[in-house]
């Protein structure tokens, strides 16, 4: 059985300068002050320490306050085609029957001509926010004044990204008076290359708020009042329409297989249903981000940003909706994806961590673009696969299969009870109870 801390001994106290503790006193004080057996709380934290001390130590230094690892698996999807070339993907994910289902989808369209995709934009934006109560006349004036200073005044930071080809593309005044009270924006857009760029484009913006409310101050159409530009926050934003990606599949409909008519036209009904229901679009869409999010993660991408933009991109309409499509056309089926994806092959984690590298190496070391088509595939051959399942055998069927080893991992079940269990439930339902109920007969037997 594996061990399992619940038994909290008390609330903890109140602690100053906790960060400035060794990783060792950490851990001893929590230990003592959270459980009732500190020597077992400690024993499991340190168990989860690399063998390596230089390895642990750079893992150690991602976070402020950490204390030990945290262990997902890594699992391979074979069999990708895209755009006519083979890929085994790396998928981090703790969520029983995403790569299998990965795989299987990924096997099924590398017999029918494969996954295509496209990058259709890479733009990124971010925003300078501010409160102004002056003329919006004289605002607009003064910003195509200064427009050209804001831009040199970030030269000290566009230059390196300028030589890959990146840089800041545009810079806009918005007024949104009418949405807040003296509200106005500098909307900027960039293009960052092969970096995912936040911390870029982060620079560039905090550079042009500090020009903005220095060039203010001695503009001479505006009065004393004017003068007082109140900059709230400058930060990019994870909403990214236009840095978009779109992969896709078809194929006859009768290469389906023998029910290949009704097949298809029951998941192009359960596609329009996730078009037009929103309780069954964020399930679907979160089936999606289950294949791109596993993939992100492996290669070291922050897959919460790429959810808030997936998600917001999904309700561009005003209703939250699908984020993929599916029809029938002169007997063929047709099935994608498209979705905006911000993401990097340099920078963050991917030369840091050594399995980071290692998945960017099996893909072929990607560019951004390329990484960004991958991931969108990862997320379609998720979906066609959950939603297949859906519209024919039901999703708990090859879920709970897959789910069948965390379930006699929790009972306690050993090497010999495991084989002969998964042998009796390849004919039988599995569910908690069905599991529970035949491991005490086996038991007893």
């Amino acid at each position: 059985m594996i061990p399992y801390l619940c038994t909290m001994k008390k609330h903890p106290q109140q602690v100053d300068g906790f960060s400035k503790w060794s990783k060792e006193e950490k851990i001893d004080w929590l230990a003592h002050q959270c459980f009732s057996s500190p020597t077992e709380a400690k024993a499991l934290l340190t168990s989860y320490w690399h063998s390596d001390a230089k390895l642990q130590q750079l893992h150690d230094e991602f976070i402020e306050n950490a204390v030990t690892n945290f262990y997902l698996p890594l699992g391979l999807a074979p069999n990708f085609v895209i755009n006519g070339k083979n890929y085994v993907l790396p998928m981090v994910t703790e969520e029983s029957s995403v790569v299998a289902a990965a795989s299987h989808a990924a096997k099924f369209w590398a017999q029918r001509g494969g996954f295509h995709a496209e990058v259709i934009g890479t733009q990124k934006v971010g925003q300078v926010h501010f409160m102004y109560k002056g003329s919006a006349k004289k605002l607009e004036h003064f910003f195509n004044k200064i427009h050209p200073l804001l831009l040199a005044d970030t030269d000290r930071i566009t230059e390196k990204m300028k030589k890959r080809g990146g840089g800041i593309t545009d810079i806009s005044l918005v007024d949104k008076t009418a949405d807040l009270p003296n509200y106005h924006q500098l909307h900027v857009c960039f293009e960052t290359a092969d970096a995912m760029g936040a911390n870029f484009i982060n620079s560039c913006l905090e550079q042009m708020a500090e020009t903005f409310k220095r060039e203010a101050q001695t503009f001479e159409a505006f009065d004393k009042s004017e003068k007082k530009i109140d900059v709230v926050m400058s930060i990019l934003s994870n909403h990214v329409p236009n840095c978009r990606v779109r992969a896709s599949v078809s194929c006859a409909i009768e290469s389906l297989g023998s029910a290949g008519d009704a097949l298809a036209r029951r998941f192009v009904d359960a596609v329009r249903i996730a078009q037009v229901a929103p309780h069954r679009a964020v399930t679907h869409n979160k089936g999606i981000m289950n294949g791109i999010d596993a993939v992100a993660i492996a290669t070291g991408n922050d897959f919460r940003a790429i959810e808030a933009g997936a998600h917001a991109y999904a309700a561009k309409s005003g209703a939250y909706s699908s984020l993929s499509e599916a029809w029938i056309k002169d007997d063929c089926f047709g099935f994608a994806l498209e979705l905006p994806l911000a993401v990097g092959t340099v920078g963050g984690l991917t030369q840091l961590h050594p399995l980071v590298r290692w998945s960017h190496e099996l893909l072929g070391n990607p560019d951004v673009r390329t990484l960004m088509q991958i991931m969108a595939v990862a997320g379609l051959a998720q979906n066609f696969a959950a939603v297949r399942s859906l519209v024919t055998t039901g999703i708990q069927q090859g879920h709970m299969k897959m789910h069948l080893q965390n379930i006699l991992n929790q009972l306690g079940a050993n090497m010999e009870e495991k084989i002969a269990l998964t042998e009796q439930f390849k004919t039988q339902t599995v569910s908690y109870a069905a599991v529970e109920q035949a491991l005490q007969s086996w038991r007893k037997a």
